[in-house]
């Protein structure tokens, strides 16, 4: 039994630094599709951004004017969604407008409760308010650089014998300590998954699948005869990975989906344990239920945990530590190279010491995430199955 065991530990590492030098290629090939998008004409169409909101957070005003500072040639406009016009967010929008005043901005008070999911309830009753054809959907906190419309939207240009694109979206970092608040460690290890972890993994099914066939909630931009082609908004509002949903859909009705090479931000809360355990739960849960088989197959991707199992399965022989090592070098290359390198997150070396015990926690949490279907979302619980949510 104790050299099974050890065997399959070795085997597990092994497969695990397969999967480093496949995300390592995804990377390479992301970066030069990124270069040739980059070198392609300029194409500029109007475009409408919908952000729906509820409450205020830290950073969400920076984040709202980074999308009014855009350096477009076209006309492009705001579209801004609440439950009820007593919400706080309210008078975000109103200092925008004072600050911005060239820029278009529209309040759309959204009485409706069409589904379980608050967000996309407001968007079916966002979507008629958009003036153009061309829309981008992100959350409220996203926060974006002065040529994100333009780097968005050059994705849309068709090449010849290609599926027209029917979404573009993009790869995006957590930033951590915001609003001048403490950095957790809880946060700095979400922050770190995000960029060396779960951006890898996108990059790899990206070249394994020949393109991506999903959405990023950082942004989903599409063309409003895809969305309709796809399904419209009303059908998702009992999911809980709508972003996931709506690219797929998209992808079915036979467009093609980009991901651009602009880098957006997202902000991670100061997580204390429970409340980073409940996010990480929901993703892996909702991950688990949008990509049932390749979610399996993530448990061998942890390449670090596996080789620590092998040194105390092989009770410290030589040749496990090697293994060990070449599996943490294996881990720090991903790391720096899609981390540091592609989506330029200075956060990672800050943190690049708690990788060993972030992938130790990404392992538990995958194996948990086995054990139920309940998640946690704006404090409240809900079950998943199939993709969609019920209050408990």
């Amino acid at each position: 039994m104790a050299t099974a065991i050890e065997g399959l530990a070795a085997l597990l590492t092994v497969a695990g630094m397969a999967y480093m030098v496949l995300a390592l290629l995804g990377s390479r090939a992301f970066v030069a599709a990124t270069k040739r998008a980059r070198e392609s004409p300029e194409y500029a169409p109007p475009v409408s951004l919908l952000k729906p909101l509820k409450g205020v957070d830290p950073r969400m005003y920076a984040g709202l004017a980074s999308h009014c500072r855009q350096v477009y040639p076209a006309p492009f406009e705001l579209v801004f969604g609440v439950h009820k016009l007593d919400d706080p967010a309210v008078a975000e929008v109103e200092r925008l407008r004072d600050e911005f005043p060239g820029v278009a901005i529209k309040l759309v008070e959204c009485p409706q409760r069409l589904g379980t999911s608050g967000k996309v309830s407001n968007l079916v009753q966002m979507l008629p308010h958009a003036s153009h054809e061309h829309i981008i959907i992100n959350d409220s906190d996203i926060f974006v650089s002065p040529a994100y419309l333009a780097g968005v939207m050059r994705c849309f240009r068709d090449l010849p014998d290609q599926k027209p694109v029917g979404m573009v979206t993009a790869p995006y970092i957590g930033r951590t300590g915001v609003g001048n608040r403490g950095t957790t460690i809880w946060a700095r290890l979400e922050a770190l998954g995000i960029s060396t972890d779960f951006m890898p993994g996108v990059l790899t099914a990206r070249m394994l699948e020949g393109g991506i066939h999903f959405g990023l909630g950082s942004t989903l931009a599409m063309t409003q005869s895809a969305l309709a082609a796809g399904g419209g908004l009303q059908p998702l509002v009992e999911y809980l990975a709508d972003d996931y949903e709506m690219g797929k859909r998209i992808a079915m009705a036979g467009f093609r989906v980009e991901l651009c090479g602009e880098v957006v931000e997202t902000t991670v809360p100061g997580y204390g344990i429970k409340g980073f355990w409940d996010h990480q739960m929901r993703w892996a849960r909702s991950t688990r239920d949008s990509r049932k088989m390749g979610y399996v197959g993530l448990g061998l991707t942890y390449c670090v945990p596996w080789g620590v199992l092998t040194v105390v399965a092989s009770g410290g022989a030589l040749w496990s530590f090697t293994l060990l090592t070449m599996a943490v070098l294996a881990r720090v290359s991903v790391a720096l190279t899609v981390g540091v390198g592609l989506l330029r997150d200075d956060q990672v070396l800050r943190d690049l010491w708690l990788l060993p015990l972030r992938d130790c926690f990404g392992l538990l949490v995958w194996l948990w995430s086995f054990a139920g279907d309940t998640v946690v979302w704006r404090g409240e619980s809900f079950h998943l199955r199939d993709g969609r949510i019920t209050r408990v």
